[in-house]
């Protein structure tokens, strides 16, 4: 993907305090990403199905309807990128919002550089993901119990579909890919993630939860996706 492809990339800012917005709009802009801004959870859908924007920055605390049953709903109707914006204190809120199938998310206060950052990299993700689909490039990737296609992004345990995030998807593969080898948190950050995370690694340990309740047999006592106290995760079988 070229270094200027943001310029055509269209990006949904849902936030109801309109200084945030406004301040959002104006760095996105000035980075050559054209902008639509929602003000709550009814508009937010609206919108995002109106204009079809490559990324949506959702905040969590919205009028009418909630970040999280925006997300929810978004994410029955498009796989589009979502990085939640929170200022809330609580945990719960994060794993939901991950659960439900947002990409990510950034807490308030965060700084501008980290956002862009943030943005650019789920959007040439995204790129590299959908042009391996237009080529055909993804090949079909087998376990003794599971087989994962790249190209439809389905996965199948011992011949039964089993339903995962893109991001889990995504993890699941770089796992699989790379069986045995251990990867510390921030490695997975930045290999499936496609940034630098330099905040909580929480991201991580929630997926490879939500990972173990769909692919394990006891996902209390694991053994495909393995923890190395202290260091990191591998996946085995």
């Amino acid at each position: 993907m070229a270094d200027d492809s943001s310029k055509t990339s269209k990006v949904l800012v849902v936030e109801d305090d309109q200084t945030l917005s406004g301040v959002l709009k104006y760095n996105l802009s000035k980075e050559g990403y054209v902008v639509v801004s929602a003000f709550d959870g009814a508009q937010a859908l609206d919108v995002a199905r109106s204009e079809k924007p490559d990324i949506i920055l959702l905040d969590l605390m919205l009028p009418k309807l909630d970040g999280l049953e925006v997300c929810r709903i978004l994410r029955n109707e498009s796989s589009v990128p979502i990085l939640m914006l929170t200022a809330k204190n609580d945990e719960i809120d994060r794993v939901v919002g991950l659960e439900l199938g947002a990409d990510d998310y950034i807490a308030k206060p965060f700084s501008v550089r980290e956002l862009m950052a943030r943005v650019h990299a789920m959007l040439r993700r995204r790129q590299i993901i959908n042009e391996s689909l237009f080529f055909g490039i993804g090949p079909i990737i087998k376990t003794k119990s599971i087989t994962m296609d790249e190209t439809r992004r389905t996965v199948l345990l011992k011949g039964e579909p089993v339903n995962l995030t893109h991001k889990e998807f995504d993890l699941l593969v770089f796992l699989v890919k790379n069986a045995g080898q251990v990867f510390k948190r921030e490695q997975l950050l930045d290999k499936v993630w496609g940034f630098d995370f330099a905040g909580d690694t929480r991201t991580v340990d929630v997926h490879i939860s939500w990972l173990r309740q769909k692919i394990e047999d006891d996902p209390k006592h694991p053994r495909r996706l393995v923890t190395l106290r202290g260091v990191g995760y591998k996946f085995e079988e």
